[in-house]
């Protein structure tokens, strides 16, 4: 897999939410900041996303805007109509249609949230603006705007497969709205960080070589083979965009990819292990509690009643006190070879 389709996959969880809802002015929308990210697209009409901080942003048909989840904002029909905080209810249904009556003119939306792990978030999704909009008038990302034309067919004319197409289709528009914000960045002669890795041949190469093979057991030098450099060139280079040096990002991305299988999956904790690219259960056991702060076998099951109680598993490897101990051993193994 690719560097962003690992990013995304390792922090969605569930499937995405949306409402489709049919609004005749004036009206108004507060939604609070949360864990996900937030999303909108206009399918009739017009309106207003209105950030808690900066202006309104003007939304017409064909429009994407994509809110990080930390950021509070409304969308309305203007910029001085009254907000109403917006109450998703009990409903488990990822999608559902709502009216709302009124004498004004009409707009369609369709809003949601995709639903995010932000203990697994990866850089390159950090660096992602409080606010993507994709305007339709601007005539680029073509693939936005066909995923967009396909939802609002989909929902105009309901048909049998809708409640698997619609998620389906929400999953591929998230994919593009990052892609096409990333290809954006990218023209930026300023642009650094990731989006000026993903866009570095030499450093790309590292990466897909890293996410394509995890449990490889790569060393700078390999990796800088694979990037065409100097293992010294290539540490700096990498250091320099990535933020970190190579094997540090490679056992960070081992644990990411580790905790997604341990928090949705029933594998084996040496299961676990092995697709995280450890041959032995106790090093990798080390090496999670210091990524994450608790053992594997908490960070599946973190009960709090269990911890209350002192309970201790007869696995090591859910052991903290193993752990820990384990921990300071593997050190001094790693010392002494």
């Amino acid at each position: 897999m690719d560097v962003l389709s690992d990013a995304i996959v390792a922090v969605r969880t569930g499937r995405p939410h949306s409402i489709r809802h049919e609004l005749f002015a004036p009206w108004g929308m507060h939604f609070p900041s949360g864990e996900g990210a937030g999303f909108h697209v206009v399918l009739r009409g017009s309106c207003w996303l209105i950030p808690a901080e900066g202006p309104p942003i003007a939304l017409k048909a064909g429009d994407v805007a994509l809110v990080g989840g930390e950021l509070a904002h409304g969308i309305a029909d203007s910029p001085t109509s009254r907000l109403v905080e917006f109450q998703l209810g009990d409903s488990d249904t990822p999608y559902r249609e709502i009216r709302h009556e009124g004498s004004g003119p009409s707009t369609v939306i369709l809003c949601g949230a995709y639903l995010l792990d932000r203990t697994r978030i990866h850089p390159v999704l950090s660096e992602l603006p409080p606010v993507v909009h994709l305007p339709a008038y601007s005539g680029r990302h073509p693939s936005v705007h066909a995923v967009v034309e396909l939802l609002a067919d989909e929902l105009d004319r309901p048909q049998p497969g809708m409640d698997a197409i619609v998620p389906s289709l929400l999953d591929t528009l998230l994919l593009y709205i990052v892609r096409a914000w990333l290809d954006e960045r990218s023209h930026d002669e300023s642009t650094a960080g990731w989006i000026a890795a993903l866009s570095d041949p030499a450093i790309t190469s590292a990466l897909s070589a890293i996410h394509h093979d995890v449990t490889h057991p790569w060393t700078v030098e390999e990796l800088g083979q694979r990037a065409g450099l100097s293992r010294a060139a290539f540490a700096r280079r990498f250091t320099t965009l990535i933020g970190q040096p190579p094997l540090a990002y490679l056992t960070w991305w081992r644990m990411i990819t580790a905790a997604r299988l341990l928090r949705e999956s029933d594998v084996p904790l040496r299961v676990v292990a092995r697709q995280a690219g450890y041959s032995s259960e106790i090093a990798f056991a080390a090496a999670f509690k210091r990524e994450h702060g608790v053992s594997p076998g908490r960070y599946r099951r973190p009960s709090s009643k269990d911890v209350a109680a002192g309970h201790q598993s007869s696995d090591p490897a859910e052991d903290d006190r193993f752990v820990v101990a384990d921990d300071r051993a593997w050190s001094l193994l790693i010392e002494r070879s």
